[in-house]
C-alpha cells in the first residue's frame, strides 16, 4: 500500500524543513518591521521597503548558481550544509534583537535572503528524485501550502510575540529552537546521489543566471509552464502589495487586519493547492493554470468593483468591528477565490518542470525558473509603486490587471504545452469517477513507439487511455464504431486509425504508424466485454507486436464496467453513475514467439502468447494482499448485504449480509471460549452452517483447520496433532447423519468435540444485535501474510500432511482461475465438493464468495440420483467435481438436468475418456479439466473454454513458474516443481507438530510426472511414486489404468505394483467391471500398440477403495494386493 506523503521519510523531512526556513525567514522579517516601525517611524516606510528588497535580491542573483551547485552535488547534503548554516544567521538575528540594531537583523535577513534562494532549487529539484511522478503535484501542493501557512504563521507569532516592543529572551530561543529542528529535518532527508558531477559552476553570477534562462528557453514545454509560473507571483506580488494601503486607506482598518487577510489568503492557497494537487494526480495537466488564471482575473474583477469608491472615514480597531463595516467580507471572499486560483496555477506548472527536466538538469531548470520569478516579482512590485506615483488608484489597477489576466489565461490556453482536451478528460475523471492511475512510469520504460494494450470494459475506455497517457496514442478503431454520429465529434480531437475487422491486410497500416514513431493503444479483445472478465484476445493485434518488436505495455482499466457505459448487465455488476476508477499500467513485455514458426502458426502462437500477457495482466492486478474474510467483506459491500452468498437444501439461502452476521456471532464466541488456541479443527459438511463456521474462525483470529471425516480416526488424529488442534467444531446432527459415532468416540479421547447445534442455543440474544452490527468488521484484525486455513494433503499415498495456506495463496489461486474463466454474479456454482478437499474450499466456495457469485452447497457428492436433480432445481451454471463424481450423476441425470450448466470442472483424479463422452452426447457439455495438489490451493493447470485440448489438463495458471526435474527411465517429461503466489508457506508434519516447514527458495515438488507441450499445455503421465519397475523399463501405473477405463468404460479399475522375484516389480489391477478377464486386457492392450509391460499380471475383480474427495485411495488398494500376494503365497 502506499505510503501517505507526510509519513514518508522521502518527503516529510523536506516538508519540515521547507516549513521551518518559510517560518523562520518570515518571523525575521516582522519582527524587523516592528523594530524598524519603533525606532525610526519617520523612515520607517523607506526601510520596510528596503528589507524587502534586501531579501529578494539574492533570489535575483543567486538562483542560477544555486541550480548548478544542486545538480552537481548531492542534494541533501547541500540542504544540510544550508540549515546548518542557517543556525549562525540566526545567531546574528538574535544579536541584533539584543543590541536593538536594525543593520544587524537587515545583515542576517539577507543571510536568510541568501539561504533561502540556495535551497529554492533543492527543494523542487529533490522531489522527483524520491518521488513517482504521479506524486509530485501532490507533493508540491504541500510544499506550496505549507509554504504560506508557515509565512502566515510566523508573520503572525512575530505580531503577537512583541506587540509590546521586542525581548530578546522571547525572540533567542525561539528563532535558535526552530533553526535546530529545521537543521535536524535536513538531516533526515534521504541521500540523492550527484546528478551532474562533472558539471563546471559559473561563479559569474549574472553571466550563469542568463545562461540558464537562455537554456530555458531552448525546451518549449518548460519554458512555457516556467513564465506560467512566473505570473503567478507577478500577480501575487503585485496584489499583496496592495493590501496594507487597501485595508487602511479604503476599508477603514488597522495594521492589526492585515494579518487576518494574509490568513485567508494563505489558508486558501494550501486549499487551492490541495484541489489542484488532486486534479492533476497521475499524468502531468496543466489545464487548471489558464483556469485558475481566469479565476483570479474573475475574482480581481469583483474586488477592484467593491473597491471602487469606497473611502475610509474612521478606522475600526478590532478585527470583528472592522468585518462589520461596508465590503469587508466580499474582499476577504475575492481574495481567496483569487488565492485558490493562483494555486491553480502554481502547484501544475511546478509539477511539470520538474517531470519535464532532465534527471541531471533539474535543479537548474528550477534555479532558471526562480531568477525569472524573483524578476517577475521585483516588476510587479516597481510596476505597482510606478502606477501609484503617477495617481492610479488601487481599484483602477486592480481591475487592470484583471482585464490582462483574462488575456493572459486566453494567451495561456492557446500556448499550452499539454493536450486541453485530454487534460479535461482527466480532470473529468479525476473529479468524478476519482480516477486513481498506478504504474504511468511504465509507458515511458517501454521506449519511443510502444503498444499499449488495454482491457476492454466501457464506451469510455478510449477517453480514459487519452487522459492517463503523457504522450498521445493513436488508437485503433473499429471503422464501424468510428463512423457513429456521436463518436466522431470526439475521433477530430485525438489521433486514431479505422481499422476495418474484415480486411486482414488493414493491420499494415497500424504496423507503419509504429514504425514512424507514434505509440499505439488497442484494445486486443476487439470488443467490449460482455462477461466482466478477459474475452477472446484476436491474433491480430499480437501480429502487430511480432511484426514491429515493439514493447507492449499491459493496462488494466477497473471500475468503468460498473457504468452504464458498459456492456454489462445488472446480473454482472451493479451499476453505478459515477463508479471509482482504477487504472494500472504494468512492466513493458516484450512478445515471445519461437523465431522458427512461420505463416498461421506464428499467427496463432502470438495470438497466444498475447492472451497470456493479457490473462497476467488480469491476475497481477487483482487484490491478492488481503485476507479472506476482507475479502469477503468487501464483495458484500460491492454486491450488497441482500446479496445472496450461500444456500443448502436444509437450511435454505443466507444473503451476504446474514452469512457475515453469523460469522461475527461464532467469532466472538470461539474468541471468548479458547482465547489462548490459534487453530481449531473444523469437521463438518458442505453446509451454509460450514461457510459461516471457517468465515467464523478467522473472524476470531484463529486458523481453521479442515479435517476429513472420511479419513478414519487413525488419520484424524493424526492431523490434529500435526495442526496441534485440541478442540473440534462439529455438529450432532451431521455425526447422526453420517454415522461416524465410533470415529468421533476415538476422537474424543485427545480432542474435545464444540457441538456448534448445542452451541448456537446458547447465544444470547444482545451477542446476535452485536453481531449484526458488527457484520463488516473482523474481531480480531489479520494480516495478508498470517496463515488461513490448514488443509491436509489427500492421504491417497500416506499420512496426511498439513499445507499451510495464507490468505494470498488461496486469494492469487482465485484471482488465477478468475483470469482465465468468464464468470459472474449471475452465475450460480453448485459445490459438492467437500471443504476439507482444497479444491471444494478455494474454487469451490472462496472464489465464489469473493467473486459475488451465490454457492449452492450439498454435503455428499455420493448422492448420484439427488444432486442432478438439484442442479436442475436450483439453475446452477458451474459444477465442480471428480471422474468418480461426474459418472455417477451421468447415469442418473435426465438430459435435461443440466441445461443451465455453462461450465464444469473436474480435477482431482483423470477424466475417462467415456465419461467426457456421454456428457457431450447426452447433455451438450464439455468437461474442462484441471490439475492441481493442496500445496498449491490448488488449482495448477485448468482447460479453458478459449484453451482446451482433450487428454491434457490445460495450461499452467498465470503467475507461477515452473519447471521439470529429468527422472531416471523416463525419457519423456520429468518430475514437475513448481512455484508461485498460490503456493502455500510450507508442510506441518506430525513428527513435528505446530511447526512451519518452509519450501526450499519457494519450490514445491508436486511428485508427478508431466510432459508439456509445445502450445503449453499440460499432460500428466503419473505419480512419481505410481511408477513400476519391470525389467528395467519404467511403466506408469496411470497408463495401464488408462487403459482399463477405455476397455471398460464406467467401471473404475485401480493398478499396484508388487514386489516380483523374477522381474522386480509386477502389477496387479483390482477392477469393478464384473465380466473383466487378464486375456480381454491382453487383446484390448495389444490392439491399442501398447507393450506387454503394462499387461497387469493379475486382473481381480471388486471393490475398488475410494477417498471421501473422490479420488482412489491408492494406500488401501495397494494394501490390499500385497495382502492377496502373501495369501497366495502362504497357501
Amino acid at each position: 500500500m502506499q505510503k501517505h506523503l507526510m509519513r514518508s521519510r522521502k518527503f516529510a523531512p523536506l516538508f519540515w524543513t521547507q516549513f521551518l526556513t518559510a517560518f523562520n525567514d518570515n518571523f525575521l522579517k516582522q519582527t524587523l518591521v516592528f523594530v524598524i516601525l519603533a525606532q525610526m517611524a519617520t523612515e520607517g516606510a523607506a526601510l520596510v521597503t528596503l528589507a524587502g528588497g534586501i531579501f529578494i535580491v539574492p533570489f535575483l542573483l543567486l538562483s542560477a548558481i544555486a541550480g548548478e551547485l544542486a545538480d552537481k552535488h548531492d542534494k541533501a547534503k547541500l540542504a544540510e550544509l544550508l540549515k546548518r548554516c542557517e543556525l549562525l544567521v540566526a545567531a546574528i538575528s538574535v544579536v541584533g534583537i539584543a543590541f536593538s540594531s536594525i543593520w544587524i537583523l537587515m545583515l542576517a535577513l539577507f543571510g536568510f535572503g541568501v539561504i533561502s534562494s540556495l535551497f529554492g532549487p533543492i527543494k523542487y529539484g529533490i522531489l522527483p528524485d524520491h518521488l513517482e511522478n504521479r506524486d509530485l503535484p501532490k507533493a508540491n501542493a504541500w510544499i506550496e501550502g505549507g509554504t504560506f501557512i508557515a509565512i502566515l504563521t510566523g508573520t503572525m507569532v512575530a505580531a503577537v510575540a512583541f506587540r509590546e516592543g521586542e525581548n530578546v529572551w522571547i525572540f533567542g530561543p525561539m528563532m535558535m529552537g526552530l533553526s535546530l529542528l529545521c537543521w535536524f529535518s535536513a538531516r533526515m532527508i534521504p541521500a540523492t546521489g550527484s546528478k551532474a558531477p562533472d558539471l563546471v559552476v559559473d561563479k559569474n553570477v549574472v553571466r550563469s543566471s542568463y545562461r540558464l534562462v537562455n537554456e530555458l528557453r531552448a525546451d518549449s514545454r518548460i519554458w512555457r509552464a516556467s513564465l506560467m509560473n512566473c505570473w503567478f507571483w507577478f500577480v501575487g506580488a503585485f496584489i499583496m502589495s496592495m493590501l496594507p494601503v487597501m485595508v487602511t486607506d479604503i476599508l477603514g482598518g488597522s495594521e492589526i487586519v492585515v494579518p487576518a487577510y494574509l490568513a485567508i489568503f494563505a489558508i486558501s492557497v494550501a486549499i487551492g493547492s490541495a484541489i489542484a494537487g488532486w486534479m492533476a494526480a497521475g499524468r502531468i495537466v496543466l489545464l487548471p493554470a489558464p483556469i485558475g488564471m481566469l479565476i483570479v482575473a474573475l475574482f480581481g474583477l469583483d474586488l477592484g468593483w467593491n473597491l471602487w469608491g469606497l473611502q475610509s472615514t474612521s478606522h475600526a480597531e478590532t478585527i470583528l468591528a472592522f468585518f462589520a463595516g461596508p465590503k469587508t467580507i466580499r474582499v476577504a471572499i475575492d481574495f481567496a477565490g483569487m488565492a485558490i486560483g493562483g494555486a491553480f496555477l502554481a502547484v501544475p506548472t511546478f509539477a511539470a518542470m520538474q517531470s519535464w527536466a532532465n534527471e541531471d538538469r533539474r535543479a537548474r531548470v528550477i534555479g532558471a525558473s526562480n531568477v525569472l520569478s524573483a524578476l517577475f516579482i521585483a516588476v510587479g512590485l516597481a510596476l505597482v509603486a510606478v502606477l501609484q506615483a503617477v495617481g492610479l488608484s488601487i481599484p483602477v489597477i486592480i481591475l487592470s490587471i484583471s482585464v490582462l489576466n483574462i488575456a493572459i489565461a486566453w494567451l495561456m490556453l492557446k500556448m499550452l504545452p499539454t493536450n486541453a482536451f485530454r487534460d479535461l478528460i482527466s480532470i473529468i475523471f479525476r473529479a468524478f469517477m476519482r480516477l486513481e492511475v498506478e504504474g504511468l512510469e511504465n509507458i515511458r520504460k517501454a521506449g519511443p513507439a510502444p503498444i499499449i494494450a488495454l482491457n476492454h470494459v466501457s464506451l469510455l475506455d478510449g477517453a480514459l487511455a487519452l487522459a492517463i497517457t503523457e504522450e498521445e496514442p493513436v488508437f485503433a478503431i473499429d471503422t464501424a464504431f468510428a463512423k457513429k454520429w456521436w463518436v466522431r465529434p470526439l475521433l477530430k480531437m485525438c489521433k486514431f486509425l479505422p481499422l476495418d475487422p474484415t480486411k486482414p491486410m488493414a493491420t499494415r497500416s497500424l504496423i507503419k504508424v509504429i514504425q514512424d514513431g507514434s505509440p499505439v493503444g488497442i484494445f486486443p479483445e476487439g470488443r467490449l466485454t460482455v462477461t466482466g472478465t478477459l474475452m477472446k484476445v484476436y491474433d491480430g493485434a499480437a501480429m502487430v507486436a511480432d511484426k514491429t518488436g515493439a514493447m507492449i505495455v499491459p493496462v488494466r482499466i477497473d471500475g468503468l464496467e460498473k457504468s452504464y457505459a458498459s456492456y454489462l448487465t445488472s446480473s454482472h455488476v451493479r451499476r453505478r453513475l459515477f463508479p471509482k476508477v482504477k487504472v494500472t499500467i504494468l512492466e513493458p513485455v516484450k512478445l515471445d514467439v519461437p523465431a522458427e514458426l512461420k505463416g498461421r502458426k506464428r499467427r496463432i502462437a502470438a495470438g497466444a502468447a498475447l492472451y497470456q500477457i493479457m490473462s497476467a495482466l488480469m491476475f497481477r492486478t487483482a487484490d491478492t494482499n488481503n485476507t479472506v474474510l476482507g475479502r469477503v467483506i468487501e464483495s458484500a459491500h460491492e454486491y450488497g448485504g441482500k446479496k445472496l452468498a450461500v444456500e443448502d437444501p436444509i437450511a435454505g439461502k443466507l444473503s451476504y449480509a446474514k452469512l457475515l452476521t453469523g460469522a461475527a456471532v461464532l467469532g466472538a464466541k470461539f474468541k471468548k471460549m479458547f482465547p489462548n488456541e490459534k487453530t481449531l479443527g473444523v469437521m463438518l459438511p458442505n453446509a451454509n452452517g460450514t461457510a459461516a463456521t471457517v468465515l467464523g474462525v478467522m473472524s476470531a483470529g484463529k486458523v481453521p483447520a479442515m479435517l476429513n471425516f472420511t479419513a478414519g480416526a487413525a488419520n484424524i488424529l493424526s492431523a490434529c496433532r500435526t495442526a496441534e488442534v485440541k478442540h473440534v467444531l462439529c455438529s450432532r446432527a451431521f455425526i447422526t447423519q453420517a454415522k461416524l459415532g465410533p470415529v468421533v468416540e476415538e476422537l474424543e479421547k485427545q480432542v474435545t468435540f464444540v457441538w456448534l447445534d448445542e452451541l448456537r442455543t446458547q447465544i444470547p440474544f444482545l451477542n446476535k444485535i452485536v453481531g449484526l452490527m458488527r457484520k463488516y468488521r473482523p474481531l480480531v484484525k489479520r494480516t495478508a501474510d498470517d496463515a488461513a486455513v490448514i488443509l491436509f494433503t489427500s492421504r491417497s499415498e500416506g499420512a496426511p500432511k498439513g499445507g499451510g495456506l495464507t490468505h494470498p495463496n488461496i486469494l492469487s489461486n482465485a484471482a488465477q482461475a478468475a483470469s482465465r474463466i468468464d464468470f459472474h454474479p449471475g452465475d450460480k456454482v453448485f459445490n459438492v465438493l467437500p471443504m476439507f478437499h482444497s479444491f471444494g474450499l478455494t474454487a469451490g466456495t472462496i472464489l465464489p464468495l469473493v467473486s459475488g457469485v451465490p454457492i449452492f452447497l450439498y454435503p455428499s457428492p455420493l448422492h448420484y440420483r439427488i444432486v442432478p436433480e438439484l442442479i436442475y432445481v436450483s439453475n446452477a451454471t458451474i459444477v465442480f467435481g471428480t471422474d468418480t463424481f461426474l459418472n455417477g450423476y451421468a447415469r442418473t441425470a435426465h438430459p435435461y438436468d443440466l441445461r443451465s450448466i455453462r461450465y464444469i470442472f473436474s480435477g482431482a483424479e483423470p477424466v475417462k475418456a467415456s465419461t467426457r463422452e456421454v456428457y457431450m452426447e447426452k447433455f451438450g457439455l464439455r468437461i474442462l479439466e484441471g490439475y492441481g495438489v493442496t500445496e498449491a490451493a490448488p488449482v495448477i493447470s485448468l482447460n479453458t473454454p478459449m484453451y482446451n485440448r482433450t487428454g491434457t489438463v490445460g495450461k499452467i495458471m498465470p503467475g507461477m513458474e515452473w519447471k521439470l526435474e529429468p527422472v531416471p527411465g523416463i525419457d519423456e517429461g520429468g518430475r514437475l516443481m513448481i512455484r508461485g503466489a498460490n503456493v502455500m508457506a510450507g508442510y506441518l508434519r506430525a513428527d513435528n507438530p505446530g511447526v512451519l516447514e518452509p519450501l526450499p527458495e519457494g519450490w514445491h515438488d508436486t511428485g508427478d510426472i508431466v510432459t508439456i507441450d509445445e502450445d503449453g499445455f499440460v499432460k500428466i503421465r503419473g505419480r512419481a511414486k505410481r511408477f513400476a519397475k519391470i525389467g528395467g523399463e519404467m511403466i506408469s501405473l496411470a497408463a495401464v489404468e488408462t487403459l482399463a477405463a477405455q476397455l471398460w468404460p464406467g467401471a473404475l479399475s485401480v493398478v499396484s505394483s508388487v514386489p516380483d522375484a523374477k522381474k522386480g516389480e509386477r502389477l496387479v489391477l483390482l477392477t469393478d467391471a464384473p465380466d473383466a478377464t487378464r486375456s480381454d486386457f491382453l487383446a484390448f492392450a495389444k490392439s491399442k500398440g501398447a507393450t506387454e509391460m503394462m499387461v497387469p499380471a493379475e486382473v481381480t475383480v471388486g471393490k475398488v477403495p475410494v477417498l471421501g474427495s473422490g479420488k482412489v485411495d491408492f494406500v488401501t488398494a495397494r494394501a490390499m494386493a500385497l495382502e492377496a500376494q502373501s495369501e497366495s503365497q502362504a497357501a
